[in-house]
């Protein structure tokens, strides 16, 4: 009746990375850490979580001489995240 939630998405730090890239399907590190107010070192070891899994791709570029870091959401890390949802629905609403 009740799937297991998917333990990578289940993470309240990776959850939210993954929600926002949902609605803007790629965003900057410094925006996670704004939007998050998790620490750097925190938000790093949750993305590359979510980059093993195959959820987000990472692209680090330079700018004026500072690194930036871009996250972005997989076709794979889509499909994991409506199936969290629709998997949490059922917990919320079962039938």
């Amino acid at each position: 009746m009740y799937q297991d939630l998917d333990p990578i998405i289940h993470s309240q730090l990776r959850l939210a990375i993954i929600s926002m890239l949902v609605a803007s399907e790629k965003i900057e590190f410094t925006h996670i850490k704004e939007e998050t107010k998790a620490a750097a070192g925190n938000i790093s070891i949750q993305v590359k979580k979510l980059q093993e899994a195959g959820y987000i791709d990472v692209e680090k570029t330079f700018k004026n001489n500072y690194p930036k870091t871009m996250v972005s959401i997989t076709p794979k890390g889509l499909r994991a995240f409506e199936t969290y949802v629709n998997d949490l629905k059922k917990y919320i609403n079962p039938k």
